[in-house]
């Protein structure tokens, strides 16, 4: 079974359970007058609406390339996370509201057996489901299954507060209805805050798992012709699309037939081990050059005085000229051009016959 069928399966189980937690929780709502267990209710029900959601998020995210958006329709799922979010801030929101009024104009709660049964039983099933849902979200790089999986299991502790303040109101006759509900809807409103978050960072873009990034590096230096990969960029375009560039150090004597087989064969790699297209880039090495080397080797040397540089790659000196020209990659919390004019001024002193080109990069990943 596909992706896809897995997760609507997935959300069509969550929507039966929450209808059915909505229907038992309403009722013991009503008959014990609890506004806690009231909003637990509402709470499932918007459950139940955020796997509505899903499921059409996941069937738009999973229409083919067009010739309008030619990399698919992937990223739509970030958009499905964020109406969740939305969903859960409003629900939690509404139920903050009510909770104040409840502490403002208390009203008397009467517990009974079969309500709280009821509250018991739902403990138990969202607990479950939370953990089944998010489970399988993880396993299927699903945003919003996460998020639905991770809601469900804080609605089984707020149930579960629920039942604990039965148990006072019945042992001490201390009605906590109000303050209860009050500090279930801050859960939910901080839940929403945290998907709405991870939502908006899918869409802008965040910095790719560091461990990915490197495993990718080790693939591409395997090969023997290659002496660094440097500029690895990964763009995702949803969970199951990752196109991305990468940079490779070679001798400057190796053929274009040479480089050919070799990129393509680097290509054909990394998608067979990490299923992301990548295109593959070329810097020059300068082969047999001990000058350049030497040259090389001292400018490392400097670049070790600024903790802001973090790598320099792609150093070249064309033959027969004093031009040389190398890429620089420096942290994001320093000044780049300050960094760079610091760094030629003290090259020219050091090497007035050499013209340095310098480029900035950005540290995209690890």
């Amino acid at each position: 079974m596909d992706r896809n069928k897995q997760i609507v399966r997935v959300s069509l189980v969550g929507i039966i359970a929450n209808l059915l937690l909505v229907a038992g929780k309403a009722f013991a709502g009503l008959v014990t007058h609890s506004i806690a267990i009231i909003l637990d209710a509402v709470n499932n029900l918007s459950d139940a609406l955020s796997s509505v959601i899903t499921i059409v998020g996941t069937k738009l995210a999973g229409k083919a390339p067009d010739r309008k958006h030619p990399f698919g329709h992937g990223r739509i799922e970030h958009i499905t996370s964020l109406v969740i979010a939305v969903i859960v801030l409003l629900a939690g929101a509404a139920s903050f509201r009510e909770s104040v009024e409840k502490i403002v104009s208390p009203s008397a709660v009467e517990y009974d057996v079969v309500p709280l049964i009821i509250v018991a039983v739902a403990v138990v099933v969202k607990f479950f489901l939370g953990r089944w849902v998010k489970k399988k979200g993880e396993t299927l790089h699903s945003e919003s299954l996460v998020a639905s999986g991770t809601d469900a299991f804080f609605d089984s502790i707020i149930s579960l507060t629920t039942l604990v303040a039965a148990g006072i109101s019945l042992v001490w006759h201390v009605n906590l209805e109000g303050y209860l509900g009050a500090i279930i809807s801050v859960i939910i409103i901080k839940a929403g805050i945290e998907i709405l978050m991870e939502s908006l960072n899918g869409i802008i873009g965040t910095r790719v798992d560091g461990e990915i990034t490197n495993a990718i590096k080790d693939k591409v230096t395997s090969f023997p012709e290659v002496h660094g990969a440097y500029d690895l960029i990964l763009h995702r375009y949803g969970p199951e699309k990752t196109i991305g560039s990468i940079h490779i150090e070679v001798d400057d004597n190796m053929t274009a037939r040479q480089i050919h087989h070799l990129t393509r064969s680097i290509s054909e790699a990394v998608y067979k081990d990490f299923g992301i297209l990548i295109t593959v880039g070329i810097y020059a090495s300068n082969s047999g050059d001990e000058e350049t080397t030497a040259i090389k080797g001292a400018v490392e040397e400097l670049l070790k005085s600024y903790p802001q540089v973090l790598q320099m790659h792609g150093f070249y000196r064309e033959p027969g000229t004093d031009r040389i020209t190398f890429d620089l990659v420096v942290t994001f919390d320093c000044d780049p051009q300050a960094t760079l004019a610091e760094i030629r001024e003290k090259l020219a002193e050091q090497y007035p016959d050499k013209t340095f080109e310098i480029i900035l990069d950005s540290d995209f990943t690890d």
